[in-house]
């Protein structure tokens, strides 16, 4: 490894922090950023300020010591920021999040090449697996090949990717990885001797054409020889592609028509000696692949009967593919994400110029995400700007509903407080808590937006149940009806744009209850001096042609009153021979009331131009009359047949009949509507009701 003040400068201040520490087998543990900084250095080539950050960084993790941009500047202090930052995260479940988690590396990676130190970081964990305790070895192996292997190959670190994958196998397979080595190392003398044979028939052509070439065998990784048989469910000698014969053919790089013509020449020989497998056929010359992988592959069969897969090349070509200059994603199906793919760039770039300057000035990675943790480690992935709220719907509706607040890295703070990437989130709730309309300007999730505006639309269709549902009574109890019309005026009036919207309003106490009878009341009153004075007169009129006399005097059932509109008002549903009076309106002509009926004051008082005499006819017609009792009684089952007993004594039938049971004052409240000829039936009925025995009460609606 090189040394220069700098390096020798932070390795000695690593030395002196980390002289009581030491790794699991009892080494000093300064052995492990030594191991590092010689892979960064020597199989990486990264400058000394890659080699200075991981001794500083094991410093400041494992000793607390503080690294100051005063004394190492801010290129190494971002590198070691994001060193320490990654060595937090611990997966909770690797398998099942591992493109979150690689996210997250990349996010704390403010300089790209980071992502590069902590690689060669875990290369050296894996050379050095056999020092760790069991549990620990199995955690490491398997965060290796979720989150690292994955990493190094988009990297372009395929030396280094390979190398963990066979370490990865070694440990997770160790029969699999002794079989698949041992068999390699058998066949390497068969393979020398058939790459000779292979090449023998081809060589005076080739040096007849003047093609100068190098002929490599290339031996697949024991990781990658398991997959295939695996997939493919084949042993070991049922892989075709355990070794290639490999054309790199000699060119001037800057002649790509050049470089195609000579590969296909080369193509052209090697199936006229043998037997080519077409369908075998992969042509990334002449169409190179999205990622600028070029190359010609092809499996041919010898005189033996041997499959032999053959790769043909240039120099510039080999380069690029073992280099890692171009990226490999598609070749092997790992997903793209062009911010990712903008920053993984930046990366390759800084490997190949290591001089290029300022690694502030490079693309930084991607922003539009957050990553956060619950308590327990589990990933969270967020929108930049997201609140406590989002994270709380993130987890669950009813959490994000109720949630009052948080503990952001063991630290109190409100619901729209904004979460940054490394956060740890415990949220708190209360059981009263609601989502409310400023909740909307404190999230940025459409999730958490959209579980806003639900829960804000159901809070309103309550509330607007409950408002209807009392407005609904109490126009029953004041015995006031509200037209469609009205309720319109008046909703228009109070600004609402809907009627759940009003009802809720009602229903919250936004709007008194009471303001809604003021508006009927005063609406009468308002159109009284005018419209309504004339409807009044025009109907008056009309009344007065089919008098029986000169007196203003409306004649009920009599047989030459015709045209004439009139109903029983239902709030006190007269019967013929009650004393009556008649009540001008507006659109159901004349109500009848009776002189006794609960609106019959304010009637009097407030329209007396509107009153219409009334008198009943010599004798009822045929006509029966709606009547409404209530009973209360004694709670004595017996008394309930005895009241309708006595109802059928008279000329009374029973329309409706229901009973509650009072237990607190040990009662029956029996509600009953009866129909009836006249008020002399009905005063019989209720008078032999009153002396009923357990009979408490009796009493006309």
């Amino acid at each position: 490894m090189i040394s220069t003040p700098l390096i020798e400068k932070a390795r000695a201040a690593a030395v002196e922090a980390l002289k009581d520490r030491t790794r699991h087998d009892g080494t000093p543990f300064i052995g492990h950023p030594d191991a590092v900084a010689d892979i960064v250095d020597r199989e990486i080539g990264l400058p000394e300020e890659c080699i200075a950050a991981v001794y500083l960084h094991e410093a400041s993790r494992m000793a607390g010591m503080e690294v100051k941009e005063a004394e190492w500047g801010p290129a190494i202090c971002t590198l070691v920021d994001g060193l320490n930052r990654i060595s937090t995260i611990k997966p909770k479940d690797t398998r099942l999040e591992a493109e979150n988690y690689k996210k997250l590396i990349i996010q704390y990676s403010a300089d790209p090449r980071v992502t590069v130190l902590k690689l060669a970081d875990r290369l050296e964990v894996m050379r050095s697996l056999k020092i760790f305790p069991k549990a620990s070895r199995e955690a490491k192996i398997l965060e290796t090949l979720m989150l690292y292997i994955p990493l190094a190959h988009q990297l372009g670190l395929y030396n280094m990717k390979r190398e963990m994958e066979d370490i990865y196998l070694k440990y997770a397979q160790p029969e699999q990885y002794r079989l698949i080595t041992n068999k390699l190392k058998a066949g390497e003398k068969d393979r020398e001797k058939l790459m000779a044979e292979f090449i023998e028939p081809l060589k005076s052509r080739l040096d007849g054409e003047g093609i100068h070439y190098k002929l490599k065998i290339r031996t697949k990784a024991a990781y990658s020889i398991w997959q295939k048989m695996q997939k493919q469910k084949v042993p070991f000698e049922g892989v075709y592609d355990v070794f290639a014969m490999r054309f790199i053919i000699e060119c001037d790089p800057d002649n790509h028509q050049l470089e195609k013509d000579l590969c296909w020449r080369v193509f052209s020989f090697v199936t006229e000696e043998y037997e080519p497998d077409t369908k075998r056929l992969r042509d990334w010359v002449t169409n190179p692949k999205p990622n600028g992988y070029e190359s010609l592959h092809i499996t041919v069969k010898n005189k033996d009967g041997a499959y032999i897969e053959v790769q043909i090349r240039t120099q510039r070509m080999d380069d690029i593919a073992e280099n890692g200059f171009a990226s490999h994603w598609s070749y092997k199906g790992i997903k793209r994400e062009e911010t990712l793919a903008t920053w993984l760039s930046s990366v390759r770039y800084a490997l190949e110029h290591p001089d290029a300057g300022n690694p502030e000035d490079l693309p930084q990675p991607p922003s539009k995400e957050i990553f956060v943790f619950t308590p327990t480690g589990e990933l969270r992935i967020l929108s930049a700007g997201a609140t406590v709220l989002d994270f709380a719907f993130g987890i669950h509706t009813n959490i994000g509903a109720h949630c009052v607040g948080a503990k952001v890295n063991g630290k109190a703070v409100s619901i729209k407080e904004k979460l940054c990437t490394g956060d740890v989130v415990e949220i708190l709730t209360a059981k009263n808590q609601h989502p409310n309309q400023d909740w909307l300007g404190w999230v940025v999730s459409s999730k958490a937006r959209a579980k806003v505006k639900q829960a804000l639309a159901t809070q309103e269709q309550s509330r607007a149940a409950d408002g209807k549902e009392l407005l609904e009574r109490r126009l029953k109890n004041w015995k006031l009806e509200l037209p469609d019309a009205m309720l319109t005026e008046l909703r228009t009036k109070l600004g609402y744009t809907s009627l759940t919207a009003f009802y809720a309003a009602i229903g919250s106490q936004t709007i008194d209850v009471n303001t809604v009878k003021d508006f009927i009341l005063k609406e009468e009153e308002r159109h009284a001096a005018s419209v309504e004075a004339a409807e009044a007169a025009q109907a008056s009129a009309k009344a007065q042609r089919h008098y029986e006399s000169k007196d203003d005097i409306l004649v009920l059932n009599a047989k030459n009153v015709k045209g004439i509109e009139y109903k029983m008002a239902k709030c006190c549903n007269p019967v013929f021979g009650d004393d009556v009076f008649g009540f001008v309106t507006r659109e159901a002509g004349i109500k009848i009331h009776r002189i006794t009926c609960p609106n019959a004051a304010r009637l009097l008082d407030l329209y007396p131009y509107r009153i219409q005499k009334v008198k009943w006819a010599d004798t009822p017609s045929n006509s029966s009359f709606q009547v409404a009792l209530k009973i209360v009684a004694d709670l004595e089952s017996a008394v309930l047949n005895k009241i309708m007993e006595v109802v059928g004594q008279f000329k009374a039938s029973i329309r409706s009949f229901n009973v509650q049971e009072n237990q607190r004052n040990g009662t029956y409240e029996v509600s009953m509507k009866l129909s009836v000829p006249s008020n002399l039936e009905l005063d019989k009925v209720l008078s032999q009701l009153k002396v009923l025995k357990h009979v408490i009460k009796v009493t006309r609606s």
